[in-house]
């Protein structure tokens, strides 16, 4: 175990007197004598822990805890003062020290701190190595899942990452379709240039041809000098095209030429550029009911949906969602947001959430959680009202022993009657007689059942469905 000290004390004596208790076998210990110095040192070694002295010339001990926070440094702190400056040490711990000891230092006090933050540190890194290396075992250059759906994608990115086909990334609006293509980008060995993003949504028409081929200097009003488009800017790499679905018509012919060919001019020129680039494109739109409808040619359809990864909503794969969550907190806590982790109840409820927004909306939810929370856990009363356990709660023999065996059997029950019911309801069209045979059980005893349960029958009947579907859309 790498158990590296440092030592920052403008008081040479004192610095030493540390050194000589903090000494062992097992122990590397180090002395600065400045703020400066010790922040540097910090940055670039793997310290275990820091004993920083409150007043020091130059960076005091407080900036230095609150660098080693905005830095992401993972190196325990504890603060050294006279009692004079107790409050200022309190406030470092605010900030993210471990802890603080007051001068004079009773050596076996100081031996006792000591050796509990190494080990607590200790337990950090351990923290750390885990998630690591779930992250390496269920992430694929940042993507991040473990349900069948996403092994596919992470699979199929894979196969095709270093391939010079174009890519169709499909999904709806917040499934991730930038980090595929982020992924397809990295993990291909054959392209030494950059990753070049175009949102075709957000660009007007007017600029949006300027933006991807570049223009002459003169070419039209305020075009005071000769700019690069995309293509080139993305020569020898990947240029990623997103909401393609958004393309103008117009645009969509001469992106065409340049798939076909790799030949375009700036606007206003009259050379003839060659590009070298690997085309991915993303939409949230059915491209083949485009084309049908004459909003998206058939031909550039085809040019780029040579290869589609087509990414599944959250609500399709749900059990990716702990994961994600998990995904999405620590790199909050890598940016030096607080800690915070989402309890069992949290988690049970965001399951059984729709997610319209997709991993997107799951990411803006936790960074506002993590902001509006005030202790470690966040718990079901710290959801927004918006956030609606809206779908059936998934079965699981996930048991929570803190709850009585009565009341876990009555609720795993009334689970399984009810989707029992509703799929012999749906089967039998609501017919009670037809659906008590199957079950094996009295017509009262299936009554009695749907009575308990608010199921009603009639929701079931194939005309009551009709009248009520005619119904929702005159409306």
């Amino acid at each position: 175990m790498d158990r590296r000290i440092l030592i920052v004390d403008d008081n040479v004596c004192d610095c030493q007197q540390l050194a000589q208790w903090l000494t062992r076998p097992d122990r590397r210990v180090k002395m600065v004598h400045e703020g400066t110095s010790a922040l540097e040192c910090l940055i670039e070694g793997q310290f275990s822990l820091a004993l920083v002295d409150l007043q020091l010339p130059g960076i005091g001990g407080i900036e230095i805890v609150d660098a080693v926070r905005k830095k992401g440094l993972t190196t325990t702190v504890i603060m050294v003062t006279g009692h004079a400056s107790i409050d200022s040490a309190v406030e470092a711990m605010k900030l993210g020290a471990y802890d603080y000891i007051t001068k004079p230092i009773d050596p076996l006090q100081l031996d006792l701190l000591v050796e509990q933050a190494l080990k607590d540190h200790l337990l950090q890194d351990e923290v750390a190595q885990l998630r690591e290396g779930l992250r390496q075992r269920f992430g694929f250059h940042n993507l991040v899942g473990r349900s069948p759906r996403m092994r596919e994608i992470f699979d199929q990115v894979a196969r095709v990452a270093s391939k010079p086909c174009t890519v169709l990334i499909v999904g709806e609006t917040g499934t991730g379709k930038e980090l595929v293509a982020q992924a397809l980008h990295q993990a291909d060995a054959t392209r030494t240039g950059s990753l070049v993003t175009v949102n075709c949504a957000a660009l007007p028409e007017t600029l949006l041809e300027s933006e991807l081929f570049g223009h002459e200097r003169g070419a039209f009003t305020g075009a005071d000098r000769q700019k690069k488009g995309r293509f080139e800017l993305a020569h020898g790499g990947t240029l990623f095209l997103d909401e393609i679905g958004e393309l103008p018509i117009a645009m969509q012919a001469k992106l065409l030429r340049v798939l076909q060919d790799g030949t375009y001019e700036r606007v206003g020129g009259t050379e003839t550029l060659r590009t070298d680039v690997r085309i991915l494109a993303a939409t949230n739109l059915d491209l083949a009911d485009a084309v049908a409808r004459g909003r998206f040619r058939e031909d550039l359809f085809y040019r780029l949906n040579v290869v589609s990864v087509d990414l599944p909503p959250l609500r399709e794969r749900i059990e990716d969602l702990p994961l994600l969550a998990s995904h999405v907190l620590s790199k909050l806590e890598a940016k030096g947001w607080p800690r915070k982790d989402l309890s069992r109840a949290t988690l049970a409820i965001l399951a059984r959430h729709e997610w319209p927004g997709n991993v997107r909306e799951l990411e803006n939810l936790l960074e506002q959680l993590v902001l509006t929370t005030s202790g470690p856990l966040i718990e079901p009363e710290h959801l927004p009202s918006q956030v609606e356990p809206t779908r059936e709660a998934p079965f699981t023999l996930d048991i929570d022993t803190e709850r009585p065996l009565a009341e876990i059997t009555a609720e795993l029950i009334e689970r399984i009657e009810r989707a029992y019911l509703h799929k012999v309801l749906e089967h039998h069209e609501g017919r009670i007689e037809r659906c008590a045979a199957q079950c094996g059980l009295s017509r009262r005893s299936i009554s009695e059942k749907l009575r308990r349960y608010g199921i009603d029958k009639a929701d079931y009947k194939p005309h009551v469905r009709a009248r009520r579907s005619l119904a929702g859309a005159e409306s």
